[in-house]
């Protein structure tokens, strides 16, 4: 029976209370599973985080405690530390804890005020970073992000033949890869706060001129956004099965399990170099109990099966094309508009630079990081499928029941862990249903006490209304409204449809190409969604608040991704 505290949740400590979700559902929507967490978050991710903190200047190492206060977990839900986002604001010269609680969290009621502490001021620290922030202004490119595609790649080529390695050697093996992931995660920390730099420097530049609207134009058809990627390469494979009625015929009758087999070996083989470069993506990609591309090749395959329904028109690099030309102009405009004042074509010019370099390199280093993770992940599901098969546990996924604690004492003896994964499992799928407050702060109310999805009363929208969110991707178009919560789940999304869901990882990529605009519950201008409508050339609003639960499926709506609005123009 699941209790009021699940068997991974922290307890926020004195110096740091507060937690919150915002930018959190992004990377992890559903709960951790226990061996996730503590095998690839606690003793991997979370170390990293910390590393990055310090090595960026925000902190020293020993102001954490241990294990470090960098993120939080409550009801198996994935948090982010308010508290260290805050410090950022205390310490980086310019920049208040107010200004940051505005960039996270526009105003939301559940917000607990700053409140000063003698141990935040410090000057050594606002040193550090005053050095961080110049060089973040004047990178051309940041080279362990480089390095660490290349170790990405190198770890994936590496591979060996699971099947040929003992038990003991796949947990050995799942270990090794374990350092990867706090020295990946330590850049991952740099090139995500990098990554509000830009934005931040034109959209205060651009407001003074009254051209607020201009700044997603400016942050759009970057180039080289590696996430953007699997959306190409998908795009390509769709325009195969689009021209060849043989393989068309395949998918008219069904995205099943022996699909590629019925396929022509062309199709097949093309797929399969798919699955080598980004098999490491998919829903919840950073949690290692997860399934991928890889471990689940129906996941890509029914996003191929929509779309293929897409015109030609859609191929992402005319988008691309159309979007770098509107930001060249844009930018030769401003450049002249700023010439006759050095500060303001100087930041100007910094500004669009570290859009450039930042906006690119956080989904870059995210692309690489996973591929440990998922190199770890198949070393579970090796050894989970096997000791189903020789009949030790009930199914392979009771594997990510366990917590790394007990991996030694289970590769000894696995059957004896079958009832007590089993009873956790049951617990494990009831988080899903729980509501997570948006912030915990200081303490976490007991589990029981939070609300429930399947109890979940909203207010829907009304004719006419209008919904505010975050302009992330430049646009208007009015489309048929089409709510999936799940991207595995996409099939009543049409041609020219309008995304509306939670949040989305890399996995949803494919989606943006069928649809004709993306809004999200949470997000903001740096964030997945917002990045890779931009290189995908759709618009895009983020943050608005339970768009998928108040717009009914099938509503006509309008979204502006310049203003940041969507508009209910009719009801289903």
């Amino acid at each position: 029976m699941l209790q009021d505290k699940w068997i991974t949740d922290r307890v926020p400590t004195e110096k740091f209370p507060h937690y919150t979700r915002a930018n959190a559902g992004e990377v992890l929507a559903d709960p951790v599973t226990p061996l996730g967490w503590t095998f690839g978050w606690e003793s991997g991710i979370v170390l990293g985080c910390r590393d990055g903190f310090v090595s960026y200047g925000v902190f020293d190492a020993d102001e954490y405690g241990d294990p470090p206060e960098t993120f939080g977990l409550f009801g198996g839900y994935f948090y982010n530390c308010l508290t260290s986002a805050r410090m950022m604001g205390v310490r980086m010269p310019g920049v208040t804890p107010e200004a940051i609680d505005d960039a996270y969290f526009d105003a939301h009621p559940d917000v607990p005020p700053y409140v000063a502490e003698d141990w935040h001021e410090s000057e050594r620290h606002s040193e550090k970073l005053a050095e961080t922030g110049a060089y973040l202004l004047s990178a051309s490119e940041h080279p362990p992000i480089q390095a660490h595609k290349k170790l990405g790649n190198e770890i994936r080529a590496s591979r060996p033949d699971l099947s040929q390695l003992d038990n003991q050697e796949l947990l050995s093996r799942a270990r090794s890869l374990q350092p990867h992931l706090i020295s990946m995660f330590e850049q991952h920390v740099w090139a995500s706060l990098g990554a509000s730099n830009g934005p931040g420097i034109l959209g205060a530049l651009l407001a003074e001129v009254g051209r607020s609207d201009d700044v997603v134009k400016l942050l759009s058809g970057i180039g080289d956004v590696d996430s953007a990627d699997i959306g190409r390469e998908l795009w390509k494979l769709s325009r195969v099965i689009r021209s060849n009625d043989e393989i068309s015929n395949e998918f008219n009758i069904g995205v099943s399990d022996d699909l590629l087999d019925r396929c022509p070996s062309e199709f097949n083989e093309a797929f399969q170099a798919f699955l080598y470069n980004h098999g490491s993506r998919g829903p919840n990609e950073w949690d290692i109990g997860a399934h991928t591309y890889e471990t689940n090749p129906k996941l890509a395959l029914s996003m191929l099966n929509a779309m293929r329904q897409q015109d030609d028109s859609a191929d992402p690099e005319l988008a691309i094309q159309r979007n770098s030309q509107i930001r060249e102009d844009l930018r030769a405009e401003f450049t002249e508009m700023f010439s006759e004042n050095e500060e303001a074509s100087g930041m100007f010019a910094a500004g669009m630079q570290a859009g450039e370099v930042w906006l690119a390199a956080r989904e870059r280093q995210k692309s690489s990081i996973v591929k440990p993770i998922q190199e770890i992940r198949l070393c579970f599901r090796e050894l989970g499928s096997r000791l189903t098969l020789d009949g030790h546990i009930d199914n392979p996924d009771l594997i990510f029941m366990l917590l790394e604690s007990e991996l030694d004492d289970f590769i000894q003896d696995p059957s004896s862990f079958n009832d007590r994964l089993s009873e956790r499992e049951k617990d494990y799928k009831e988080l899903f249903d729980l509501i997570p407050p948006f912030i915990v702060n200081t303490t976490c109310s007991p589990l029981s006490d939070w609300p429930r999805k399947s109890g979940q009363e909203i207010t829907p929208v009304s004719l006419g209304e209008e919904l505010e969110g975050v302009a992330c991707s430049p646009g208007v178009i009015q489309g048929t409204a089409r709510i999936i919560l799940d991207p595995n789940d996409s099939m009543s999304l049409e041609p020219g449809d309008i995304l509306v869901t939670q949040n989305t990882d890399p996995a949803w990529t494919p989606l943006f190409l069928v649809a004709g605009a993306v809004v999200v519950n949470v997000g903001a201008i740096a964030s997945h969604a917002s990045i890779v409508s931009r290189e995908l050339g759709i618009p895009c609003v983020a943050s608005v608040a339970d768009a998928s639960l108040r717009i009914p499926d099938g509503s006509i709506i309008t979204v502006d991704g310049s203003a940041g609005t969507v508009v209910v123009d009719q009801l289903p």
